[in-house]
């Protein structure tokens, strides 16, 4: 029988509980972790005096501006003390847990953008020289080598590009990405809300239920962060992925939560 596996994203944002999804995970094998480290980050850059930058697209997306010396923070943080702690928590749930970037093993490669098109002022600009890029390939011959021997990878940014060097991705892409490559059943994107809601303020207001047909809608309602996970879910959905469940981090089981359809649930 073949199993489906699962592609489990977790966000890094402020106040996402690690360890909660670490202790639901216990006896699991049909899953492949993504996880991101966002809050980590800031905490690190404003550290050590190179107060993160940010940029909004045309679209209202926005994404980390992204020059050599945080693309070596990006390194610390996402591939070096988050993936280390998630992978020591899985461990000792007895979890065989191992932590991978995307570049490992040319895990995961991409390209570098030409430009970065952003609003400052009311008017749209072009950042070019960034150490940012987009998905092209996932080397699914090591995920399923790695999972057929009966570890769970658990995989985080930088990518790797043409030329092997490392390049800044938005994690939930790179998840939705790992999810229509394996053919996976479903991806869960776990985060610090409830899931997509029409009022951020209001976990009453969760949207429960979003059909394909319906992406665009969903992508106006989303606000901030939430508009890159709407738009994985629909990159995944388009690779084959059956369904995506947009759901909280912080809950008691946060997988069994998600998978019962505790969340957004968008197929």
């Amino acid at each position: 029988m073949v199993i489906r596996m699962i592609i489990v994203k977790i966000g890094g944002g402020e106040g996402t509980d690690l360890s909660k999804l670490a202790a639901d995970l216990e006896g699991r094998k049909d899953v492949v972790i993504v996880h991101g480290g966002s809050n980590e980050m800031n905490r690190l850059s404003e550290r050590m005096g190179r107060p993160p930058r940010f940029v909004t697209s045309p679209s209202g997306h926005t994404s980390r501006v992204t020059d050599d010396d945080t693309l070596d923070l990006i390194r610390m943080t996402y591939s070096g003390l988050v993936n280390k702690r998630l992978v020591e928590m899985l461990r000792k749930q007895n979890i065989n847990a191992i932590g991978l970037s995307g570049i490992d093993g040319g895990l995961v490669t991409g390209r570098r953008k030409d430009a970065i098109r952003y609003i400052e002022g009311g008017r749209v600009k072009v950042l070019r020289g960034d150490n940012t890029g987009t998905v092209e390939n996932i080397n699914t011959d090591l995920i399923v080598l790695l999972t057929g021997a009966g570890y769970v990878p658990v995989i985080t940014i930088p990518i790797e590009a043409g030329d092997h060097g490392a390049l800044n991705a938005d994690a939930d892409r790179v998840a939705a990405s790992i999810a229509g490559a394996l053919e996976a059943d479903t991806l869960v994107l776990l985060t610090n809300k409830p899931g997509l809601m029409e009022d951020v303020n209001d976990p009453d207001s969760l949207v429960e239920t979003v059909s394909r047909h319906s992406i665009d809608p969903a992508m106006d309602l989303a606000q901030g962060r939430m508009k890159k996970k709407v738009l994985a879910a629909s990159e995944a959905l388009s690779a084959g992925v059956r369904k995506v469940i947009i759901s909280d981090a912080n809950m008691e089981r946060p997988l069994t939560g998600a998978l019962e359809g505790r969340g957004t649930v968008i197929c």
